[in-house]
């Protein structure tokens, strides 16, 4: 007892800024990741770099940024005003050190203040800045945010600008890949959100004229009720519609040029302003969610020193937008009073489709209302705690406790796969959804069937996804299924559910699908787990012809022990993408239409494989 109780100075240990970063990487750039997921830390490296970028074009200096990603290097290119050659190792290298503590240089930056640079730097193997200004440059190199090489300063004929190299480090990030489409739709927002700038990504131009009115048009795929209503003003812009199909509210939010993709006081107050413009407008009382339902809709504005509820900037917390300006809800909801009244006065047209459109979820909701209430109160008596929802702690016993980006929720079918993940998960932030059977195929059917099947009326409660996806209580919803024919075809049959009813789901980056080994090959020295018949051949001839090889069937036959290997720390995930090339209608009309000969055809090339025992279906 005495000597637990020995605590002394040499107790006290001081990190250095570099060792603290990597230490608790979490705080300063949000969860890890293999790059699977758009909200994984490789894609807040790059954020951090491009926010920098963003902030001189903001400052009216660089109209064109030049982003490359070459595997694990990521070089940043701009042509705003350079840093200061003298201060230019300290702005990449020293906490609490940047040109944003100046307010008279960046009034509304989307930046970290003096840590994002650095973050980058910490958690990069290689790291390469270079600046260049009144004719001068100067380079710097770095490893893990040491200094390993101070270049001189030295004459140039080239372009005023920043240039940062970095890659990141794979101590950190196991694993690791960028994908295009991730960044990609980066690189779309920061255009939509300053008009004027251009951007080139591995050869690729993205850029903007109308700004959110942009980001509707390009991301809207269905028909709409009515033409886009676009507003603006200085530090506050909007774009609206209504989907003439869709069931969801969507919209995309931005604080000074940040994605808050989990909303915050200015989403708050933005849908409350729409619903009370409305209402005063047409001199009625609707319903909030009929004046919502279907809407697609983006809000950006500008706040002096916004405050967010998380170092990865996804929420916002500030109620006021600075200097002399009200309330953040006070400053929207008199835009919003303002502007849309005005152009519905001016547009009787549009006004009245608006009207029909609200009328119409108005009567669904009504015709729905019954319904509706029988599965709340079946699923109630079900109770989301039961053998069908194995909750994580993060949830247990509070439904509505709002989502971190390290819950998980498992949707598997069958007892024993079910049972294997129950008992391997982390009981703290992964949860377990199971399935009785093969789902409905709900291709071509209404939102009623949500509600009148037991499946998908659960399983909608258990994500908390009814009116918003903005109340998903779990930030990765990832479906397990056997490697064989009939769990590709449950997966296509839950994937087909949420295209049909709540698109945002995969559109946001929230589906993914759990990679699960195919073999296991393994001698008395060594196991290896395969996801592949290449992985397996190649295990076979480094582990010996002798080696013991096990072929996985089903999730239900790889151990709980064993199963902690593939859904812990190096889960592999992939992710469930809408392609730019098709729609969905398209992409489900493939899948679940009719049979066609392209189906077959698709269907033999990604699930037969040719194996030392012969043919065999595998994903």
């Amino acid at each position: 007892m005495a000597e637990q109780n020995n605590y002394t100075e040499d107790n006290i240990k001081t990190l250095d800024w570099r060792e603290h970063i990597r230490m608790r990487p979490g705080m300063y750039i949000g969860k890890l990741g293999d790059g699977s997921s758009q909200d994984d830390g490789i894609y807040i490296l790059l954020k951090e770099i491009l926010d920098n970028s963003i902030d001189e074009f903001v400052m009216g200096s660089g109209r064109t940024i030049e982003v490359s990603v070459k595997e694990s290097e990521v070089t940043v290119r701009d042509y705003g005003r350079g840093i200061p050659l003298g201060k230019m190792i300290d702005a990449v290298s020293k906490m609490n050190t940047g040109g944003k503590y100046d307010s008279r240089a960046f009034k509304k930056s989307v930046g970290l203040n003096g840590v994002g640079t650095k973050a980058v730097n910490a958690l990069s193997s290689y790291f390469k800045v270079q600046s260049v200004r009144d004719g001068k440059t100067k380079e710097a190199e770095f490893s893990k945010g040491e200094l390993t090489a101070d270049h001189d300063e030295k004459e140039t004929t080239i372009r005023k600008g920043t240039k940062i190299t970095f890659v990141p480090d794979d101590t950190i990030f196991p694993n690791y890949k960028f994908r295009t489409e991730y960044i990609g739709k980066m690189l779309k927002n920061y255009v939509y959100l300053n008009p004027g700038l251009r951007i080139l990504f591995n050869g690729e131009e993205f850029y903007s004229e109308n700004g959110l009115k942009d980001l509707l048009q390009d991301t809207i795929e269905e028909e709409i009720t009515y033409p886009i209503i676009h507003l603006k003003e200085n530090d506050i812009e909007i774009a609206i519609t209504h989907s003439a199909r869709a069931y969801s509210e969507i919209y995309y939010s931005f604080v000074n040029g940040q994605n808050t993709t989990q909303g915050g006081t200015h989403l708050s107050a933005y849908k409350e302003a729409i619903v009370k413009t409305v209402r005063e407008f047409y001199g009625k009382n609707y319903d909030p969610s009929d004046v919502r339902k279907s809407i697609v809709t983006a809000i950006a504005i500008k706040v002096m020193e916004p405050v967010f509820e998380s170092q990865t900037k996804t929420k916002l917390g500030s109620t006021e937008m600075g200097g002399d300006l009200p309330t953040v809800r006070t400053f929207i909801n008199d835009f919003v009073k303002r502007n849309l009244d005005n152009y519905l006065h001016k547009n009787p047209e549009t006004a009245e489709l608006l009207q029909k459109k609200i009328n119409q979820s108005e009567r669904e909701r009504k015709d729905m209302a019954g319904i509706r209430k029988l599965a709340r109160d079946r699923a109630k008596k079900v109770s989301l705690h039961n053998k069908k929802l194995r909750d994580c702690k993060q949830h247990y016993n509070n439904p509505k406790h709002p989502r971190n980006l390290e819950t998980t929720i498992f949707i598997t079918e069958g007892d024993s796969a079910s049972g294997s993940i129950t008992t391997s998960r982390d009981v703290a932030t992964q949860a377990v959804f199971s399935l009785r059977g093969k789902p409905l195929n709900s291709y071509g059917l209404t939102k009623k069937i949500v509600y009148e099947n037991e499946e998908f009326n659960l399983l909608q409660a258990a994500l908390n996804i009814e009116d918003s996806l903005e109340d998903l209580r779990y930030n990765n919803v990832v479906i397990a299924t056997d490697a064989d024919v009939d769990g590709m075809h449950i997966r296509l049959l839950i994937i087909t559910f949420f295209l049909q009813f709540f698109p945002e789901l995969i559109r946001e980056g929230h589906l993914y699908i759990l990679q699960t080994p195919l073999f296991r090959v393994r001698n008395k020295k060594e196991t290896r787990y395969c996801y592949s018949d290449e992985e397996r051949k190649k295990a076979i001839r480094e582990l010996g012809k002798n080696a013991e090889i096990t072929r996985f069937k089903g999730l239900g036959e790889i151990s709980p022990d064993e199963f902690k290997n593939f859904i812990g720390k190096d889960v592999r995930l992939e992710p469930v993408m809408i392609g730019k090339d098709a729609t969905i209608e398209e992409i489900l009309e493939f899948y679940m239409g009719r049979n066609t000969p392209d189906r077959q055809d698709f269907i033999i090339e990604n699930l037969v494989v040719e194996s030392d025992e012969g043919l065999e279906v595998v994903d």
